[in-house]
């Protein structure tokens, strides 16, 4: 090496960055990649709270464990037993990401198994009624402090990832009450990031759906061509998102008829208060009783329309009907025969709570998968997946959102579900700095590092092929 490239000293910054990077990178005299040191090779390049890159590689859903029990007993808050199992993740998580909506605050936060043969710990799952924002912040904090008592932390090593709404609407009660950095992070981006991490990198996540089938419940087999794909996220309000690739996506439209409509009028109608309770109605309904269908018009099938007996013709259509002749027989004096659609009180017709409970799910289910299938038509998108808090598993709304799309594509179309449906924000925030080229179980890609390191050698002024001689101009 000539006297002048000896003397060549980089800036402490550069210096620090590359060596980092060089850190990450694989050795040039092995054939095979040491898979055992992705994660902690990149873990000790991070220093910046909440930027853990969390090593997801052989994460799984734990299915064969008994229900735990939730960490918080309080009304209005869901504990999830879905946890996402990270064997190799065994690096300390210094945050915790939260998406606030406009009706549920959905946490995700990582445990350590020190007890596990593997070492590493998992991703939790617990959301909170939006209106009861003070008991997540205070579930928060016990987590702050417990993760203060294992690890030893110091509050400026901790933070939150906050995205939705409520990420701008809570800052300053979040800053306050937890007195750690909260970080913003962009709605739908993180909507995305979380959605192709669920397809990408959890097995038996994705399923699809459909009670004319023997198992109702099918996993979908992995796709090579995950792009492009919609991505119709129903919380309060409805998203709909077109994905052309990792990261590029654009909202294409959406419905203000969506979660917050099915809960607010149904708080009304019944004096439900929370929305299992709501969907464990609906669940006990039977939408006929005041849903006025095919059947009660035609007294069949419409069969040169492709339409059942059963298909709704007018969402509560029975409901006036049904009232004018209650209150004519009461002015008549003659009253009413007893009907299983209704029951007769003060000459006045009271219907099934679970009734109308079912009739608001299909209507609102029924309104969004017709939209969605319109807006996969416009934008030529084959594969729609739904996501957000208001389908919850829920088999019938499920059932109602798969029944749309396959009837307005005439099967040629297919809806797609997640396990963790609700969580996609909140996952996306978590896990917000990934490497953008994930592929399916290969979440650290080796060819990272090296490009790092060119790229820093490239943009410091130096000529990679001197050996750290600056390069002529």
């Amino acid at each position: 090496m000539s006297s002048r490239a000896s003397s060549c000293t980089l800036p402490p910054l550069l210096s620090l960055l590359l060596s980092s990077a060089i850190a990450m990178a694989p050795s040039d005299m092995t054939t095979e990649p040491d898979i055992r040191r992705k994660g902690p090779r990149l873990e000790e390049a991070i220093s910046n709270p909440g930027a853990v890159k969390i090593n997801v590689k052989g994460a799984f859903i734990v299915d064969d464990e008994p229900r735990s029990r939730s960490p918080v007993e309080a009304e209005g808050v869901h504990y999830e037993n879905k946890d996402i199992r990270l064997p190799h993740h065994t690096g300390v998580v210094s945050h915790v990401a939260v998406d606030i909506g406009g009706s549920l605050a959905k946490l995700v936060y990582f445990t350590r198994e020190l007890d596990a043969a593997d070492n590493g710990g998992r991703l939790n799952f617990i959301n909170f009624e939006t209106h009861r924002i003070d008991i997540c912040i205070n579930f928060i904090r016990q987590l702050k402090e417990e993760h203060e008592k294992r690890n030893g932390s110091v509050p400026d090593e901790l933070c939150v990832v906050a995205t939705g709404g409520g990420a701008f609407k809570f800052y300053d009660k979040l800053k306050k009450a937890l007195d750690v950095n909260i970080l913003r992070e962009e709605e739908m981006e993180c909507l995305i990031i979380g959605l192709d991490f669920f397809i990408t990198e959890i097995p038996n996540e994705v399923f699809t759906y459909s009670d004319t089938d023997s198992e109702p419940m099918q996993f979908a087999e992995a796709r090579p061509d995950v792009y492009p794909y919609l991505l119709v996220n129903i919380g309060s309000g409805v998203s709909m998102i077109k994905v052309s690739g990792p990261r590029q996506f654009e909202r294409v439209g959406g419905t203000h008829l969506g979660g917050g409509t099915f809960w607010g009028i149904m708080s009304l109608l019944t004096g439900a208060r929370t929305f299992d309770d709501m969907l464990a109605m609906a669940d006990r309904g039977d939408n006929a009783g005041v849903d006025m269908l095919v059947g009660d018009i035609y007294g069949m099938d419409y069969t040169k329309i492709g339409l059942k007996s059963t298909a709704i013709a007018s969402t509560f259509g029975k409901v006036f009907r049904l009232k004018n002749a209650a209150e004519r027989g009461a002015e008549d004096g003659e009253g009413l025969i007893h009907d299983e659609e209704f029951e007769r009180s003060n000459g006045g017709v009271n219907f099934r709570h679970e009734d109308m409970s079912r009739s608001l799910l299909y209507a609102i289910s029924n309104n969004i998968g017709q939209i969605a299938y319109l807006q996969s038509e416009k934008h030529q998108v084959k594969h729609i997946y739904f996501g957000g808090s208001f389908i919850r598993g829920h088999r019938q709304t499920m059932n109602t959102l798969s029944y749309a799309i396959r009837f307005w594509s005439k099967g040629e179309k297919q809806a797609y579900f997640l396990r963790h449906e609700g969580y996609l924000g909140a996952v996306g925030a978590f896990i917000r700095r990934q490497p953008q080229n994930w592929g399916r179980r290969n979440s650290i890609d080796e060819v990272v590092a090296p490009q790092a390191v060119r790229n820093i050698v490239m943009n410091s002024g130096l000529n990679p092929e001197q050996n750290g001689s600056p390069s002529s101009s």
